[in-house]
């Protein structure tokens, strides 16, 4: 396709390493923060040393590094359940059907879009290695394929994501008294008696506007990909093939530990015993957390592997297809500190809210958040910057609150496309680059646009 190879030689061209994103982006929020925020007439020099002091504390908050921590466990265990002899036989069942640029790209998107629905760590890992196995079984094959494609393919699980059960805004609203508690110290107390103690899943992630809308994206993504994959024309793949431990005959005591079926059995049955003992209600009533999700897949991850010694490795392997991203965290964590103590975001939001209406608002909501990602691609970190404006002008317009939240989470889930950082554990695993796979997920995220868009507008 014509638009595609212009696109594919901008990127190509211009875009830069994800780290130098991050850099750039931190670079540009400081001078939007040092110029367009200073209301209280500071110098220049004294505002400078002011803001760098709100980025310098958000690098390391305690809380933010615990995000981290967790966001991290849940790439790295999501990998390993993915390494497992059970998964990469599944994966294999599917890899079959994959015998063309178009169907593989197809089959990957619908896929990975599915398994990020119910949760987006695992559905990153998942879309990851599903490219990254067919791209072998291709190569080993000699079956031509455009392997960036298939590795875009693998991401666009980030655009379905917050409006899935793993989403940060519908996970934080379905937990009692959250929404009086974010409130409590901007809303008076008239608008505080209008918010519900919670708001279910039910009225947001399983309600059946969001599932239509759903539907219809993996439905519209896949087949432009199968479309784009028509017309595109074959890349060179050469990877290497990873391959699990064979079990030699152990020689020592501890060779036999290391080894043991027994003891990774004895242990991953201790931690999802503990599991549905701990986190029997959560299920019950969907309230997801990371720790839920981490403690599950830390139990099946050791038990699908055998014993400690496969397990180990994996780990190895996928701690070194994720490392990019742990040293980015900091950055974005200091830029969301700028906007946040700067007032940025709420600059942004109230722009964007001084001229809507009852029926634009979520439209400008989802743009509003689109934007933000951009600068804080964080979903939890941005629902607690950003949230509370949105809940406000809902309440002040009228617009129901479910509509509202989802608007913020679609358009924060929707630039994903555009903003790699994410991209990262994908990268590392397919051993693709931003600019290989950003020109195909720039076309899924208009595709994307387009359907939400419309769908706030209609539903």
């Amino acid at each position: 396709m014509k638009a595609t190879k212009i696109i594919e030689i901008i990127f190509k061209k211009y875009i830069p390493s994800p780290f130098t994103i991050a850099v750039l982006l931190t670079l540009v929020t400081l001078v939007f923060a040092l110029f367009f925020t200073n209301s209280n007439n500071e110098t220049t020099t004294g505002y400078l040393f002011r803001i760098l002091g709100f980025w310098e504390s958000e690098i390391w908050n305690a809380n933010l590094l615990v995000f981290a921590y967790q966001m991290m466990l849940i790439l790295v265990l999501g990998h390993v359940l993915v390494l497992s002899k059970p998964m990469s036989t599944l994966i294999l069942k599917v890899t079959k059907y994959c015998t063309t640029t178009a169907t593989s790209a197809a089959i990957v998107s619908s896929l990975t879009m599915l398994v990020s629905f119910f949760n987006w760590g695992l559905g990153l890992i998942f879309g990851a290695l599903l490219a990254r196995k067919v791209a072998e079984d291709a190569q080993r094959k000699n079956i031509q394929l455009n392997y960036p494609l298939i590795g875009a393919s693998g991401y666009v699980g980030l655009m379905v994501w917050h409006g899935g059960i793993s989403g940060s805004a519908p996970i934080k609203i379905n937990e009692s008294g959250h929404l009086k508690t974010m409130m409590k110290s901007l809303s008076t107390s008239t608008d505080l008696n209008k918010l519900p103690e919670l708001i279910s899943f039910n009225e947001t992630v399983l309600s059946w506007w969001n599932i239509v809308l759903f539907f219809l994206v993996v439905i519209a993504v896949s087949l432009t990909f199968f479309i784009i994959g028509k017309k595109s024309k074959p890349t060179q793949i050469q990877l290497n093939i990873y391959e699990r431990i064979n079990n030699d005959l152990p020689k020592t005591k501890a060779e036999q530990l290391d080894q043991s079926n027994a003891l990774a059995f004895l242990l991953g049955g201790i931690i999802l015993i503990t599991f549905f003992y701990r986190y029997y209600a959560n299920l019950l009533s969907l309230q997801i957390t990371p720790n839920l999700i981490n403690f599950f897949m830390l139990g099946l991850a050791i038990i699908l592997h055998g014993n400690i010694k496969n397990f180990s490795k994996a780990v190895g392997e996928a701690i070194s297809d994720v490392s990019g991203i742990l040293i980015q965290f900091p950055l974005y964590f200091g830029i969301m500190g700028i906007m946040k103590h700067t007032g940025m975001v709420t600059l942004i939001s109230d722009f964007f809210v001084s001229i809507s209406t009852s029926q634009t608002l979520p439209i400008f909501t989802f743009f509003s958040a689109g934007l933000v990602n951009i600068f804080v691609p964080s979903g939890g970190g941005q629902w607690v910057v950003q949230g509370p404006i949105v809940l406000e002008s809902a309440l002040k317009l009228g617009v129901p609150l479910p509509k509202a939240i989802m608007a913020l989470a679609y358009g924060d889930q929707i630039t994903n496309m555009l903003q790699p950082f994410w991209a990262l554990p994908l990268l590392g695993i397919t051993k693709l680059k931003a600019k290989e796979i950003l020109p195909y997920t720039l076309i899924a995220m208009f595709v994307g646009m387009f359907i939400y868009i419309l769908g706030l507008i209609i539903l």
